[in-house]
């Protein structure tokens, strides 16, 4: 049976896809309207588990200002072909023809009006028009390559919790480490290993940061300018128990490497500086601090006065080079966290199959015939905000137009 079947059958298929999350189920529904014989094995007992936690469950399934300049890899060029080919448009068209309603959030993001549960019914139900058959529950144990396979014979063999397979094409699709509770391992990275392809360094990333000495700041909101590394992202960040979250934490998160500072200017449209000096001029007799609640959180203006300034003092009564070093570090707060939280937390995973080994049109590895890897697992990460769930639709579609 096909579409979700468990009857135990041994067949051959000419793809066989491992994951049945985004990437899998978009590659396995376009290579199936081809006519290609597909099995999506996974060993969850549903699909598309991170499709159903993202987005708050309502799924933000693509930004409308998806491009590579988004995207994060040690070959910035590699994603261009695949997303130039499906873009958020294709995806967007679709969503349209089933029906789903949705809504821009902000900043391009599009996200389900209901549940994230209608995307993954969208890939479901094309995948079993297209004749797609799903054996969820299944641990994949081995991967091997069979001797002297020829093109249009079977390549590899699985071997499965319900039964061995042999395929043509062989598609991983299992994603990285981040949200173990989805479902999420480092299997795709032991299959590359396993056939001799490089692994760029993982990290957990879109994450939020640890810095200690601020968990009585957690719950207080702020927009400001987040920067590391010359990259800056303007949103808010939300102080939490541990540290840094919001989307302005997790943005930078994307490109901060333990060790590195990151800078926050609370206040980025103003010069914070000059607009005291001007209360000043104005012969205001208030506290610094008492003026600046009137531009940021009461919580955080006061921690930072008793962090790093006299704040009993009334405005005439500080130095304005005493003053004009608080205003830098408000514009400029240095903070180096210790870390990320980590997997649990964090969206996505940066690093993973080094995209130097594969065809950026095909995602077909260069070194080893019909091994094709997908979504997450490779070292491509987008911004939050849609980025990687377009990257899976679209690195699943180049490879479905050739599996």
């Amino acid at each position: 049976m096909r579409c979700g079947s468990d009857e135990f059958m041994i067949v051959d298929h000419e793809v066989i896809i491992i994951g049945a999350g985004a990437a899998g189920m978009m590659c396995a529904l376009h290579a199936g309207r081809r006519g290609r014989r597909v099995l999506l094995v996974d060993h969850s007992d549903k699909p598309g588990k991170k499709i159903l936690l993202s987005g708050g469950g309502r799924c933000n399934f693509t930004n409308t200002g998806a491009s590579p300049a988004q995207y994060v890899s040690c070959n910035p060029h590699f994603c261009k072909s695949a997303l130039s080919r499906y873009p958020a448009s294709d995806f967007i068209r679709m969503v349209f023809e089933h029906g789903i309603a949705f809504h821009e959030k902000k900043l391009g993001q599009l996200f389900c009006s209901r549940s994230a549960q209608d995307i993954v019914n969208l890939l479901m139900g094309e995948c079993c028009k297209a004749g797609v058959q799903f054996r969820l529950q299944c641990k994949v144990s081995s991967i091997a390559r069979l001797p002297g396979a020829e093109l249009g014979s079977a390549r590899f063999s699985v071997a499965t919790s319900q039964g061995d397979f042999q395929c043509e094409s062989l598609v991983i699709a299992t994603g990285g480490l981040s949200l173990p509770k989805s479902g999420a391992s480092g299997f795709g990275y032991e299959v590359a290993r396993q056939f001799g392809l490089n692994i760029i360094s993982t990290s957990a990333a879109l994450d939020g940061f640890v810095i200690g000495d601020y968990s009585d700041l957690a719950g207080v909101s702020v927009d400001c300018l987040v920067s590391c590394h010359k990259i800056s992202f303007r949103e808010n960040i939300l102080f939490t128990h541990a540290g840094l979250s919001g989307p302005a934490a997790l943005q930078t998160s994307l490109y901060w490497n333990h060790g590195d500072e990151i800078q926050i200017n609370l206040l980025p449209e103003m010069n914070c500086f000059q607009w005291l000096l001007n209360q000043k001029q104005a012969g205001s007799r208030a506290t610094v601090k008492n003026l600046l609640h009137e531009l940021l959180p009461a919580r955080l203006v006061d921690k930072l006065c008793a962090l790093h300034f006299s704040s009993s003092l009334s405005l005439p009564q500080v130095s304005e080079k005493a003053l004009e070093k608080f205003c830098h570090l408000l514009q400029n707060w240095c903070l180096t966290p210790s870390g990320t939280v980590g997997y649990s937390k964090a969206e996505v995973t940066r690093g993973g199959v080094d995209s130097a080994e594969l065809s950026s049109i095909t995602m077909e590895a260069i070194k080893v015939q019909g091994l094709y890897f997908i979504g997450e697992v490779l070292d491509v990460t987008g911004w939050l905000g849609g980025y990687n769930f377009q990257w899976a639709w679209a690195s699943g579609w180049a490879a479905a137009q050739v599996v």
